[in-house]
């Protein structure tokens, strides 16, 4: 979630906008692996206030955000996100 957050907030300081609030929430799902565990699923819950953003270029930033975060890439899970604007 703070990856997520992170890159998020960096290609909206990218596009000229100042976020006022970004909480992200995640729940990951593990699941056995040899003698241990392995992440197989992250669901990422975002809530954002962002002034003069619009629903269309929160979505864009919000799915750049998740294929670009590094954690992301590395995880080799399935991430789904819930993204809005309050």
């Amino acid at each position: 979630a703070g990856c997520f957050t992170m890159a998020l907030a960096f290609g909206m300081q990218l596009a000229g906008l100042n976020p006022t609030e970004l909480e992200t929430e995640a729940a990951v799902t593990l699941e056995p692996e040899g003698q241990g565990f392995r992440i197989s699923k992250s669901a990422l819950t975002l809530r954002a206030k962002v002034p003069n953003l619009d629903e269309a270029k929160f979505a864009e930033l919000a799915k750049g955000a998740e294929k670009n975060c590094p954690v992301s890439k590395v995880l080799n899970a399935e991430i789904t996100l819930d993204a809005k604007l309050v």
